[in-house]
């Protein structure tokens, strides 16, 4: 097989949580940039409008699911809606995620409850709906988890996300423990960890520490547009059909230090 063709993902169909905007839209136009279908879930509908007019107008195909992943009864119908509008679920990228700043001690139990819902809970139960419908039934499948440097360490000093670091530590151990259980079904299950990129989310912290986190970064520069298409490609295509259980830094090597 060619090199070139290793990365194709000519008729493959993705279902990509928390698609509509972020590191999520940005995998999108990778993966649909190669040929694939895309199916993008979000929870407002107007971002979902946006985001495929943008996709399509890259020359993308693109179903749109609007979808509270922490309403987990409803994610048999989300599957349900992805799969008669596209096919079968090739490339599953959970990326919808949360999270929530205050002290432990302090730290609200509602808000604890909401960031593992999002970040631990909806990615098992998505990845268990996908993989007994489409993946093992057909002996192949490739889950993408994007979990986050935060799952590798500590907290910096005057951090206070302890459930957003504890979900993502979460992330990475399913991923390998999914990956161990589901590879004999020809399932490759991996996690990207994002260091800092732009985002809603990352918002409010990188007004504060925007200066500080690039001096700690070995590249000196924060996560960019396109900094993640080539990590979610190479996951998502037969070029890591021999990868399974890992996870990849996407961090400028901030997490080397």
């Amino acid at each position: 097989m060619s090199v070139k063709a290793l990365f194709q993902l000519d008729g493959k169909v993705a279902l990509i949580t928390g698609g509509s905007r972020g590191l999520g839209l940005q995998i999108a136009e990778a993966l649909g940039e190669m040929g694939c279908k895309v199916v993008i879930t979000a929870r407002k509908a107007h971002e979902l409008e946006e985001a495929k007019t943008h996709l399509e107008g890259m020359g993308i195909t693109v179903q749109t699911i609007v979808s509270d992943l922490q309403d987990f009864d409803t994610i048999p119908q989300m599957v349900d809606t992805a799969i008669a509008g596209s096919g079968d679920i090739d490339i599953l990228v959970n990326n919808a995620g949360t999270t929530w700043g205050a002290p432990t001690e302090e730290h609200p139990d509602e808000a604890w409850h909401k960031v593992m819902n999002l970040n631990v809970n909806a990615p098992f139960f998505l990845a268990r709906e996908v993989g007994r419908r489409c993946m093992i039934p057909r002996g192949q499948g490739k889950i993408i988890n994007i979990a986050s440097v935060a799952g590798l360490k500590g907290m910096r000093p005057g951090v206070h996300t302890i459930g957003y670091h504890t979900s993502k530590a979460a992330a990475i151990n399913f991923t390998r423990a999914l990956a161990s259980e589901w590879g004999h079904y020809g399932i490759n299950v991996n996690a990207i960890c994002p260091g800092f990129f732009p985002s809603k989310m990352t918002a409010g912290l990188l007004h504060k520490m925007a200066d500080g986190i690039i001096a700690n970064t070995p590249l000196r520069r924060l996560g960019g547009d396109d900094d993640l298409k080539g990590a979610a490609l190479f996951l998502a295509s037969e070029a890591s059909r021999h990868v399974t259980g890992q996870y990849l830094a996407v961090d400028g090597g901030a997490s080397i230090g």
